[in-house]
């Protein structure tokens, strides 16, 4: 099923997504061309997923999602092309293609990251990408950028940088991680749900337990990866986090009990979903999904 899910909201936020890339005029080509080759070079749209399902789990139509969508992605490829910089993590590979500092230059990827990041807001505050009432698109602009900002992925990025040679506590590496990988996360879950139009505190609750979850075994796999898997497979290169010395589960916990407590944080997420009906089963396979998934 969830393949079958994640092809459909991929075409549906890949044609959204390639509209906003046509450069006003020649002198700006290239820098759209790089900000394009940063979004739509791959990637398993697991963002834009979720922010489809929350909608589609409170019985919002897919179309009013678009926008939400759309912006979330756009801001995780802004902080993808910053973090790959050599003042960051100083990546070659990304998606199993280079770089966009090196498939362009340095200087041209942080514009290309500084436009992205940008767009984003734009789209949801323009009501023909993003038709709700301007108080809705009010609060999915500030959930958005609370996340995206110092208190979420920024100062999570800040923490990682800063504990580079560290040994962290296990609170520290949450710490850490709920801002620079689950604030994004739980942002796409909380756009969805209101771009339904139908959340009330009660199901924004529940679907914050949700993502509060997988975004935290979203980090978990990943460094379970890192350990596991293969540049190839990866489609970036694989053991970077050991090789730079930075913190992560299976280097705290040991592999097996990092594994283990992704799939504790699995059955949190489904546990959170408890009240919803049939409608919040792509919500469930993407919990699953989170996971099991290989890269």
């Amino acid at each position: 099923m969830i393949a079958t899910y994640q092809a459909q909201c991929q075409g549906r936020v890949d044609a959204a997504l390639e509209s906003l890339f046509q450069a006003p005029h020649g002198e700006l080509q290239r820098l759209y061309q790089a900000m394009r080759y940063s979004v739509v070079n791959g990637g398993k749209r697991v963002r834009p997923l979720l922010v489809y399902a929350a909608c589609e789990a409170l019985g919002g139509e897919a179309e009013r999602a678009d926008g939400a969508a759309c912006a979330i992605e756009l801001i995780h490829a802004y902080s993808l092309v910053h973090d790959d910089l050599p003042a960051m993590d100083d990546d070659d590979l990304r998606r199993g293609q280079p770089t966009t500092h090196k498939a362009f230059d340095e200087a041209l990827a942080i514009l290309a990251g500084d436009g992205l990041q940008s767009l984003a807001f734009e789209v949801l505050a323009d009501p023909r990408r993003n038709p709700h009432d301007a108080e809705l698109r009010l609060a999915m602009i500030a959930s958005l950028a609370r996340a995206a900002g110092p208190a979420g992925m920024v100062g999570g990025q800040a923490i990682d940088l800063g504990s580079v040679g560290q040994r962290l506590d296990q609170a520290a590496l949450e710490l850490m991680h709920r801002h620079k990988t689950g604030a994004l996360i739980e942002a796409s879950v909380r756009l969805g749900a209101l771009a339904s139009g139908r959340a009330d505190e009660r199901t924004l609750q529940a679907l914050h337990n949700y993502a509060h979850a997988i975004g935290l075994a979203f980090q978990v796999q990943d460094d379970i990866l890192d350990v596991e898997s293969d540049t190839t497979t990866l489609g970036k290169t694989q053991g970077k986090d050991q090789a730079n010395h930075k913190p992560t589960y299976p280097a705290l916990l040991g592999l097996d009990a990092a594994k283990a407590y992704a799939l504790e944080l699995r059955e949190q997420a489904l546990h959170a979903l408890r009240p919803f009906d049939q409608g919040a089963e792509p919500l469930r396979e993407l919990a699953r999904f989170i996971v099991e998934r290989k890269h």
